[in-house]
């Protein structure tokens, strides 16, 4: 029978499990409960050395932690894993000048609730669709979810070296430091800035920050971010929308209104110009041509309202940009311009309405004109990208557009133009879109600008 030193009868009225080493790692005591966790018993382990009878202890965190505390005097709490017996333990490691004393606590139950919560809340840091992060106070990342890692096109290990700072486009900076400096105050910030993606992209997201809480102090913040990029601009697109509709309905209304007494005063400046022969001419030039302008307006007007429902029919194309070349051939020669064209007769013959393209090409030509005050050529190349689909470019060698100006053409009223309306391109653009094709433009100031209209090839239908 083992005799039991006297100084540890009062361990046998403790719950946790205990046991004792000398300076030897041999086991001077082990408590009943220690014995029904190890599923030993006392005589099987007493006067054996810890790390012989336990050999695969001395692979886990228990060989370092008995060692420090060993070695270092010092106490040691930790908690850890046993796989052999699948249990968690909660450890507690007191030194003495003769061996150490060890309790352990089975806390498996505990701890599994606990890794339970802890998965919940990895899941949603994990699979969370927006991009889910977190900070210091110095705004460096110290940890970030595959969803930022999508949103930013860098990967985990290359944000968890550097700040959220070199991300933020230089006239966004400001304002995004000082929501980050809130939201470390404690202040959740609900914001949208941009943000760099490692292709050079520049994305609009939308972020809310949050304060990271410890101990009563901020430590870091918690961000939460998603791409708004398409949103913004189906927004815009929106707006677009609602002032087409309202430039139709008030099209409509001005078209009608200004119509009528329109035609009276064309007749009567024609009456007058041929029975008071005394005045001007010029007069009555200037007159004209004035009332022509209304004249159109209101005819540009009256399309964006309610386009005229032609028939789509089979023609060709390139005898339609050939009409209008013809037309306007004499006012480009009286203002110095050569208008060439190249390659028209692989344009094949497509369902579309003569009369709304032929519009199309006289107001891209027109505007090529306007935009040469000192001549030059305008060329006209015809191409075929794909068997479905072709490609009518026209070049100018006029002034250019502004980068920042050509997102906005097309847009209703506006223009470039001291005396332009606006109408005409976006006219032109809503003929193409309702044909299913689309506009490019593209412009060098100083160089010209490139009008690229792209039309749908759909198969000729036989009378």
């Amino acid at each position: 029978m083992v005799d039991i030193p006297e100084q540890f009868n009062v361990f046998d009225r403790v719950t946790d499990a205990f046991f004792a080493v000398n300076n030897d790692w041999v086991l001077t005591y082990i408590h009943n409960e220690a014995t029904k966790l190890l599923f030993r018993a006392q005589t099987d382990l007493i006067g054996k050395n810890l790390w012989n009878d336990f050999r695969e202890d001395s692979n886990l965190s228990f060989y370092e932690h008995y060692y420090k505390a060993m070695n270092e005097q010092v106490t040691v709490e930790f908690e850890a894993y046993f796989p052999h017996l699948e249990k968690w333990f909660d450890v507690r490691v007191y030194p003495s000048s003769n061996g150490l004393s060890v309790y352990f606590k089975d806390i498996t139950s505990k701890k599994g609730v606990l890794l339970r919560k802890e998965q919940h809340y990895e899941s949603l840091f994990k699979y969370n669709p927006d991009a889910v992060f977190s900070l210091d106070l110095k705004g460096n990342y110290l940890s970030v979810n595959p969803a930022t890692e999508r949103l930013l096109g860098y990967r985990e290990d290359e944000l968890l070296n550097m700040t959220f700072v070199p991300l933020i486009p230089p006239e966004e900076l400001d304002k995004t430091m000082k929501f980050f400096a809130e939201a470390a105050k404690g202040t959740i910030q609900h914001y949208e800035t941009r943000a760099y993606h490692k292709n050079g992209k520049i994305l609009d997201v939308k972020v809310t920050n949050m304060p990271i809480i410890v101990n009563n102090e901020p430590v870091g913040v918690y961000g939460v971010a998603r791409d708004v990029s398409q949103e913004n601009k189906n927004e815009v697109l929106l707006v677009e929308s609602e002032k087409l509709t309202a430039v139709g309905q008030l099209a409509a209304s001005i078209a009608h209104e200004i119509r009528n007494p329109l035609t009276s005063l064309k007749g009567f400046v024609q009456l007058i110009e041929h029975k008071v022969p005394e005045v001007n001419k010029e007069y009555f030039t200037i007159m004209k041509e004035e009332l022509g302008r209304i004249e159109l307006i209101t005819s540009e007007l009256l399309f964006l309202a309610k386009p005229q429902a032609y028939e789509f029919r089979n023609q060709q194309v390139n005898k339609i940009i050939q009409d209008v070349v013809l037309l306007l051939g004499s006012q480009a020669l009286i203002n110095r311009i050569e208008i060439k064209t190249e390659n028209l007769e692989c344009l094949p013959a497509i369902l579309c309405i003569g009369q709304q393209l032929k519009q199309v090409f006289i107001n891209l030509i027109k505007n090529a004109m306007e935009a040469m005050p000192e001549g030059g050529v305008i060329q006209i190349i015809a191409s075929m990208p794909s068997t479905s689909l072709m490609l009518i470019r026209v070049i100018d060698q006029g002034i250019g557009i502004p980068k920042e100006l050509i997102a906005k053409i097309g847009s209703p009223f506006y223009t470039t133009k001291e005396n332009g309306t606006g109408l005409g391109m976006i006219t032109t653009i809503k003929i193409i879109q309702s044909h299913g094709g689309n506009v490019d433009i593209s412009s060098v100031e100083g160089v010209g600008t490139t009008v690229d209209v792209y039309l749908p090839v759909v198969p000729s239908v036989t009378a």
